[in-house]
């Protein structure tokens, strides 16, 4: 078996000098769902037009961040002609009043530029009502760190609005592309897809640690349906349970147990273990067939698949097995939950009339919201880190690839093409 170790990308970042920037958290602010999205103005970045280098930076840079930012649903971009009735930018005076004229709420400038013989991106944030400087920041990538550089400020705009940050985490996915199930990696957006694993042997079911140092899968490497826990940046394999069939491992929110089902002793059943996958103790003890757990975002929970009652259905149960509910009703096949970082729905598939679709179970309400309709079959949701996207595997385009979908059903994106790609895994 042979490892890939993947290279860390360093940037260097330098915070501009100015008082302004000690300001920033006077403006945090939690956006809820029914809230209108904020305005913001997004105007091309300037550069040295004699520069093809400086230009390719501009414009990867800022297509990356306007892909992000339209994504979000945290933010909406002013509409770039409404930029025509307004003076062209000087980012040495801002007008401030220009910009509210046109309804932004937030202005990004952003300068290209050389130091030192090397590239340079800047960015000045603006709340444009208060007239200040809410973020200031100095980049110098390299050509291949510009998407990451994009991704690294949506990701300063999301926390300076009390959102969780996601542009620069990952997707771990299974790909038989270069002719076995292997793992692979891929940015949110489906960007930089990378191979994880090299061997023989078919490796599937991956999850992130929250961290996203560490991911648990099963493998049949040893020539049996084990559990391991891969370290993709230092190269690293270890074995978490290797008797029976092993699979569906899930990390707990803070990294310190794995919970994952196993016949180890006859049946299956859900154990738990470590977060380094030691001390491994089973949590149910029924003649039913227990599967695909998921923790709730306290950690204090855990939904999972039984047929306990005869049919795969849906179940709550504390961490330790206790106070077991089912939580689904109606149906014949129900499977995959998996609980939103906010704790209030559980995201699984549905089986009617022979085709996999996605659901949505509102924890507080009972309601359940469908989620796709497209006579395929979809499988293996995940959530984003901030709930508001699921990424999941479907049969649609003819092959199994990966997509993105908004929790009410818009938005959909296909974010693989190559071979067949499936069981996503989002950190969350």
């Amino acid at each position: 078996m042979k490892t890939k170790i993947i290279p860390v990308l360093i940037i260097f970042i330098l915070g501009l000098c100015s008082p302004l920037l000690l300001s920033q958290q006077e403006v945090v602010l939690t956006i809820r769902e029914g809230v209108p999205a904020i305005s913001l103005a997004l105007p091309p970045f300037i550069y040295d037009s004699s520069s093809p280098q400086a230009k390719q930076a501009a414009e990867t840079i800022y297509q990356v961040l306007s892909d992000d930012l339209r994504f979000s649903r945290v933010f909406q971009l002013v509409p770039k002609e409404h930029l025509n009735y307004i003076r062209p930018l000087n980012p040495k005076e801002i007008f401030f009043k220009d910009w509210e004229s046109i309804q932004a709420r937030i202005l990004l400038v952003g300068e290209i530029g050389l130091s030192e013989n090397r590239m340079t991106f800047e960015v000045r944030i603006y709340d444009v009502k208060s007239e200040r400087m809410i973020l200031g920041k100095r980049y110098q990538p390299e050509p291949e760190l510009f998407r990451l550089v994009a991704h690294r400020v949506a990701d300063e705009l999301m926390k300076l609005y009390g959102e969780k940050p996601y542009f620069t985490t990952k997707i771990v996915f299974v790909s038989n592309r270069d002719g076995n199930d292997e793992l692979y990696m891929m940015d949110y957006d489906g960007a930089n897809q990378t191979r994880l694993t090299f061997n023989k042997w078919r490796d599937y079911m991956p999850a992130w640690s929250p961290d996203q140092r560490a991911i648990v899968f099963t493998s049949y490497r040893a020539g049996n349906p084990d559990l391991y826990l891969l370290y993709p940046y230092e190269g690293r394999l270890s074995p978490v349970s290797t008797k029976g069939t092993n699979f569906s491992g899930a990390f707990s929110p803070d990294g310190k147990k794995i919970a994952f089902c196993s016949t180890r002793d006859g049946n299956a059943e859900i154990y738990v273990a470590k977060g380094d996958g030691t001390g491994v103790r089973r949590i149910t003890f029924n003649s039913a067939i227990d599967t695909a757990p998921s923790w709730s975002p306290t950690g204090r929970e855990i939904t999972f698949t039984s047929d306990r009652t005869g049919t795969p259905q849906i179940y709550l149960m504390d961490a330790e097995g206790a106070n077991v509910r089912k939580v689904s009703f109606g149906g014949n096949y129900l499977d995959s939950p998996a609980w939103s970082p906010d704790g209030e729905r559980i995201a699984f598939v549905s089986r009617v009339n022979n085709f996999f679709d996605l659901y949505i179970l509102n924890l507080k309400s009972n309601k359940i919201t469908k989620l796709t309709e497209t006579n395929s079959r979809n499988e293996s949701p995940s959530w984003s880190p901030d709930g508001r996207h699921v990424i999941f595997s479907s049969n649609m385009s003819g092959s199994i690839q990966i997509y993105s979908i908004d929790y009410d059903g818009t938005n959909l994106r296909c974010l693989t093409q190559e071979g067949e790609n499936k069981l996503p895994n989002w950190i969350n």
